[in-house]
């Protein structure tokens, strides 16, 4: 058997040096120039928090039992954890009628995650009847379907369009008016799908145009039984003000008309029922929009998935509504009573899929995103306390299980320094470069996603310790075997390498797995444990192949590894082999026939 192929250990160490320097680059930068720090954000057991407290109600008629607030545990749990590892808690108190939910968010207050998780109303789709602006208007006197309506008004505002599938963006789509709140990224510029369509939008106050089909009366839903409109529902939407946030109209049932303001409190609509709610949705995603080619665009937009029976409904509303002038062509996404998105709908959307585009940004497409994914709240709830809460360790219990993990490095350094001798100075530069990558990853994925270090996760990053000690001692050990078979010690590295790789992935696989699964089934502070857990297993493959075996094959190139020091590690005499350092297998004396002697016989040469 020829033996293995010597490795450029040079390159890979070139390569763990670059990522090393990329990631404390971005450290440094985040630190000095964005909105992280220096040192890893800690959880809510070590540093404290803010506590919100949701109190359940019951919109309409029906009582409140356990399987909805469990229910309502878990989607909001879900929400909560949509913005990042953040070590988070929500959890039910009470019993009976008496059941609350506590949110507990670590650090300082948050006031983005505060607002979306207070949006706790049943998410609905509601067709939009009227539009106008925000501040209070002059009772109409007609009907708001009719061509005049005297003080309502029925301009189209910037909203993001609907459209079927995913499909090419068009300048019709992309900016296709958009009522949505600042926060979500809303173009402030004319609607261009109304300009394509032959109409201004008019000024405040000012009645819609007229449009090519006659628009379905108000009173009438496109997949629900027509309703009246109540007098004082006008009555109401005419004379809303949704610049005062005190004054803005609460949450109304899905299945009667109400009017709502916008999250930025710039525009109000007065709505249809609600034919489809939260639950139709299955799901829902930001993605950048893409060309028939299968390029990207660069444009973001929200991708939505609806069940069977809530794709059969949705496909009825758009058939029904996309036929209609604006802003009766519009959908609004309410939550909590506010219209999140007002997109129009571009045409039948029958495939159970949607894609909501419009000028988002990432943030703006991430957001509305989560709202549809995670709105289907089984209860409405009001906010209740919201209060700073302090540390439940605190920092002795940080420094105890942080000399905890000094104390296991050190009896590893130890045990390296006395069993391995030479090679132990392998392994603390691969503890090293493991502990270099892990700091500087908890520290920016603290920036990037909120990650927060917890008791638990220390304890992930002790653990990591063991898992590093393992690879280089399955290396080493396999090292040894292949010199006690002969073997010198550059073939003995690569061919030791080639062995006992597959055994380290084996093992740093199935530890990965375990990460995984850990982090999948549990909640809390378990899968901060679970999180630093798989990350530290990542980390240990990436030095073991761009360190540990770099560093053994530039080591055994020198005099003291190749030649086999005493001290080396490598001493044929103490791991009880034939090899002799690097100068190949001991030799051995053999027979040899050679020409007989007058006397007859054979003779061996000594």
């Amino acid at each position: 058997m020829a033996p293995p192929t010597a490795s450029r250990p040079g390159r890979a160490l070139a390569v763990l040096a670059a990522l090393i320097a990329v990631l404390y680059g971005v450290v440094v930068y985040g630190a000095a120039f964005g909105k992280g720090s220096w040192s890893p954000k800690l959880g809510l057991d070590l540093e404290g928090g803010t506590s919100v407290t949701l109190i359940p109600k019951v919109v309409g008629s029906g009582t409140i039992t356990s399987a909805q607030i469990n229910e309502a545990v878990n989607i909001i749990r879900a929400r909560v954890d949509a913005f990042g590892v953040a070590e988070s808690e929500v959890v039910a108190q009470g019993s009976g009628s008496q059941r609350s939910i506590v949110i507990s968010i670590p650090g300082s207050q948050n006031q983005d995650i505060l607002n979306k998780v207070q949006q706790t109303a049943q998410l609905m789709f509601r067709p939009v009847l009227q539009e106008g602006a925000a501040s209070a208007l002059p009772l109409p006197t007609t009907t708001p379907g009719s061509s005049a309506t005297p003080g309502a008004v029925a301009t189209p505002s910037p909203a993001a369009s609907l459209a079927p599938g995913v499909s090419s963006p068009s300048p019709t789509s992309s900016t296709a008016g958009m009522a949505v709140p600042k926060g979500l990224g809303a173009a402030s510029s004319p609607s261009p799908s109304a300009a394509a369509a032959g109409t201004t939008p008019a000024p405040a106050g000012s009645s819609p145009a007229p449009a090519a089909s006659s628009p379905a009366p108000v009173g009438s839903s496109p997949a629900s039984t027509p309703l009246a409109v109540p007098p004082n529902l006008l009555a109401a939407y005419a004379s809303v003000d949704c610049v005062d946030p005190t004054k803005r109209p609460g949450p109304a049932p899905a299945g009667s008309y109400a009017v709502a303001c916008s999250q930025d409190g710039t525009t109000k609509y007065l709505l249809g029922p609600a034919d489809i709610v939260g639950t139709d949705v299955s799901g829902a995603q930001a993605a950048l929009e893409t060309t028939s080619t299968g390029g990207t665009t660069g444009n973001w937009q929200v991708l939505l998935n609806f069940h069977g029976n809530g794709s059969k409904k949705f496909a009825q509303t758009t058939t029904a509504l996309y036929q209609k002038s604006p802003p009766q062509n519009q959908f609004a996404i309410v939550l909590d009573g506010l219209v999140v998105s007002a997109p129009q709908v571009l045409g039948p959307i029958t495939g159970g899929s949607a894609q909501i585009t419009g000028n988002f940004t990432q943030k703006a497409a991430t957001d509305l995103a989560n709202v549809l994914r995670y709105g289907a709240l089984p209860l409405s709830f009001q906010p209740g306390d919201v209060q700073q809460i302090s540390p439940t360790l605190g920092s002795s219990q940080l420094r105890a299980g942080l000399l905890a993990g000094l104390l296991g490095l050190v009896l590893v350094v130890l045990y390296s320094l006395l069993y391995y001798r030479g090679l132990g100075l392998v392994s603390i530069s691969s503890l090293l470069a493991s502990a270099a990558l892990t700091y500087a990853s908890v520290v920016i994925l603290g920036q990037q996603i909120g990650f927060r270090l917890s008791l638990a996760g220390v304890a992930g990053l002790i653990v990591a310790i063991g898992i590093t000690a393992d690879s280089f001692i399955v290396y080493f050990e396999r090292l040894r075997d292949e010199m006690r078979e002969g073997r010198t010690l550059r073939v003995a590295i690569e061919s030791g390498w080639a062995r006992a790789r597959r055994t380290i992935l084996a093992a740093d696989f199935v530890s990965f797995l375990a990460a995984v699964v850990l982090y999948v089934v549990s909640v809390g502070s378990v899968r901060g444990f679970a999180f630093t857990l798989g990350l530290t297993t990542v980390i240990d493959i990436v030095v073991v192949f761009l360190f540990t075996k770099p560093m053994l094959t530039v080591l055994g190139r020198t005099r003291f590894y190749g030649g086999g020091h005493p001290m080396s590690g490598l001493d044929p005499r103490r791991i009880g082999g034939r090899a002799r350092g690097s100068a190949g297998p001991a030799t051995t004396i053999v027979a040899r026939r050679s020409a007989a002697p007058a006397g007859g016989g054979a003779t061996k040469e000594s």
